[in-house]
């Protein structure tokens, strides 16, 4: 006896698309589908700059160009980063830090509801997979100090000076 066949699902997995865009700071490296921004990074590395870059993430080159030619303070585009619950909690909190602000690790811990968190704040900050979109650059020391950022300690003073350069003289 033959078995019927199984009706199965259709699954539609939108899979990532990747793009390169030189910025000042090296060469970022976009990551998205239509469901949003995965990740951002800069690399150390050279590498080609992409030529054409996918639909889904055409905004996010435009509004990137648009920061780094200090036309934009505030990103609009879809975000969709992988994270814990946690981490997924402080990245939002990073995006309550105004363009040309700072916070300190300490005042994310507070609003966040625990003043003892900031070691696993600064964890989840520094797991930030959206460079620049979720702006974990904003953080800072409690004393101030430039701390901590995976881009390297350049790429943050560079940031912070780009989004605020009377401010952030005085502090360097």
């Amino acid at each position: 006896m033959l078995k019927q066949p199984h009706k199965t699902r259709k699954i539609f997995l939108e899979s990532n698309q990747t793009t390169y865009y030189k910025t000042p700071i090296g060469i970022a490296k976009i990551t998205g589908n239509e469901d949003g921004i995965s990740s951002v990074s800069v690399l150390d590395t050279e590498v080609e700059i992409s030529k054409n870059i996918p639909d889904c993430l055409k905004n996010c080159v435009q509004q990137l160009d648009e920061y780094f030619n200090g036309n934009r303070t505030k990103f609009t585009v879809k975000l969709n980063p992988k994270g814990t619950d946690f981490q997924q909690k402080v990245w939002a909190e990073l995006l309550n830090v105004p363009f040309g602000k700072t916070s300190t690790y300490l005042a994310q811990s507070k609003s966040l509801g625990n003043a003892k968190a900031i070691r696993a704040v600064a964890s989840a900050n520094g797991k930030n997979p959206v460079w620049i979109l979720i702006p974990c650059h904003r953080i800072i020391g409690s004393d101030g100090s430039l701390t901590g950022y995976a881009g390297g300690l350049w790429r943050k003073k560079w940031l912070l000076q780009h989004e605020n350069p009377s401010q952030q003289q005085s502090l360097f």
